[in-house]
């Protein structure tokens, strides 16, 4: 085989190969997003609140939009914030959780949480439970909070 066979014959199973490469980019929102450190507050019964880091490794956005558990016929995403008297209530978060591409977002006690209502059954310390976030393009990520005793997160609820 000539040089010039041999070059030709290289440079096709190169482009072939790069052709046939995969793409690593994500392809759906829940693709980008890694969640660490969930935990959940202890609770007989009634309502509680779950946290974690949710981290964005991709380019582009991600939005939260909705959540559930076993744990809980209603789980609805939650912010923080001033009422007309000053105090601090906690209401729906209107549009869900944004996390912009390659940062992290925080849920956490007195901030930004997934809020359980009407729990259904005793959330132990010690034992676990699981979430599924779903995201603004239809995808979805379940991941395990751990159950722990906590006395804060006691805000009032604003409906």
């Amino acid at each position: 085989m000539t040089f010039g066979k041999t070059l030709l014959v290289a440079l096709a199973a190169g482009t072939l190969l790069v052709g046939c490469s995969s793409n690593d980019a994500p392809t759906t929102e829940a693709d980008s997003v890694t969640v660490r450190e969930g935990w959940v507050k202890a609770a007989d019964d009634g309502m509680t609140s779950a946290f974690a880091e949710i981290q964005n490794t991709g380019e582009g956005q991600v939005r939260v939009v909705s959540a559930q558990s076993p744990s809980s016929p209603l789980v609805e995403l939650h912010e923080i914030v001033s009422s007309a008297d000053g105090s601090m209530v906690m209401k729906p978060k209107d549009g869900g959780f944004v996390v912009a591409g390659g940062d992290t977002k925080v849920l956490q006690a007195g901030g930004d949480h997934i809020m359980l209502m009407g729990v259904s059954a005793p959330l132990d310390p010690g034992s676990d439970t699981e979430f599924t976030l779903t995201f603004e393009d239809g995808s979805t990520s379940t991941f395990t909070a751990q159950v722990r005793e906590f006395a804060g997160a006691q805000e009032n609820y604003g409906g």
